[in-house]
């Protein structure tokens, strides 16, 4: 009979299992509407707001110099004081990578699956490519915070319970802190690496580069087509006056693109590994149910044997 007790037990305990990860699975389903309608509803305005910037950027540039006029206006030095004031902005300088600032978005807590560690993985993989260039580490998670936090890697600053409630100000103070560490030259490119929201089943790991900004025609625009329709635009009052007005708003709504991005990757995920675990729970319940009716069975069947044996020996 112990052994009877034992399998009870265990029965009793998969069960309450099994409760605690279904209620966990509904609270990730409720949250996971709210960030994927918010995520849904940033993302196109972000990519077009990337788009702009890039073209706000070229045009900073001057594309439009020919070889031969840019030949004569170097000889008079006045190409250079026109580059200077769109190449000049300190979130356009593109400068040798020696120090980088690696941003690692993960969650405040687990039970979400691959989640977590696919991105640790990832940040780890980037920083032994990056052996020759001097790493410093943004977690903004707390599981990336412990998990780093560990290590020898250094952290310039760590961001935990973020993902209770994302907010604009909350990626605006991170983009600030980015843009200013860029502006004063303290690193010479800024990249990211997040879980990017596809869908309830699919979360996709993403590297971006937020710092320097590209500019049109780029390869590392993400993939998206920068170019926009027609040929010269009128700026007013110059692509220089409206890059130092857009380029602070770029980054703070992109760092709050990523935060969105990676609380809906994370609900997602959460939602998908407790599901999965309440039908693992549901199918140990069915082996243990049926161990007990069998151990049970067979004990029946040992104390009616003892009766009958009994009986005999009796009449005997």
């Amino acid at each position: 009979m112990a052994n009877l007790l034992d399998i009870k037990r265990r029965i009793r305990s998969v069960k309450n299992t099994q409760q605690i990860t279904k209620a966990m699975k509904m609270v990730a389903a409720a949250k996971l509407r709210r960030s994927q309608d918010r995520i849904l509803a940033t993302r196109p305005y972000a990519l077009e707001l990337a788009k702009v910037t890039a073209k706000l950027a070229q045009a900073a540039r001057h594309p439009e110099v020919d070889d031969e006029l840019e030949a004569k206006l170097l000889e008079a030095e006045e190409v250079e004081e026109e580059r200077a004031e769109g190449e000049g902005h300190p979130l356009l300088q593109v400068r040798p990578e020696k120090k980088v600032l690696l941003a690692v978005v993960t969650g405040d807590r687990g039970l979400a699956g691959s989640f977590n560690a696919a991105v640790l993985r990832r940040a780890q993989t980037v920083l032994r490519d990056w052996d020759e260039a001097e790493v410093d580490l943004l977690l903004l998670g707390k599981k990336g915070a412990d998990f780093f936090g560990r290590r020898s890697t250094p952290i310039r600053k760590a961001y935990r319970e973020l993902f209770t409630e994302v907010t604009y100000q909350q990626a605006t103070a991170i983009a600030d802190d980015i843009s200013q560490a860029y502006a004063a030259k303290e690193y010479d490119a800024v990249y990211v690496i997040y879980n990017q929201f596809k869908s309830i089943m699919q979360q996709e790991l993403t590297e971006e580069r937020l710092l320097p900004i590209p500019v049109a025609g780029e390869d590392e625009a993400e993939g998206v087509e920068i170019g926009m329709p027609g040929g010269s635009y009128i700026y007013e009052p110059s692509p220089e006056g409206i890059l130092t007005e857009i380029l602070p708003r770029y980054i703070n709504f992109q760092v709050y693109r990523v935060l969105l991005e990676s609380q809906a990757a994370e609900h997602a995920a959460r939602m998908t590994a407790m599901d999965s675990a309440t039908k693992n729970a549901g199918e140990m319940i069915d082996k243990l149910t049926l161990s007990y009716n069998r151990a049970r069975q067979a004990a029946i069947t040992t104390e009616l044997i003892e009766v009958v044996s009994g009986a005999n020996a009796l009449e005997g």
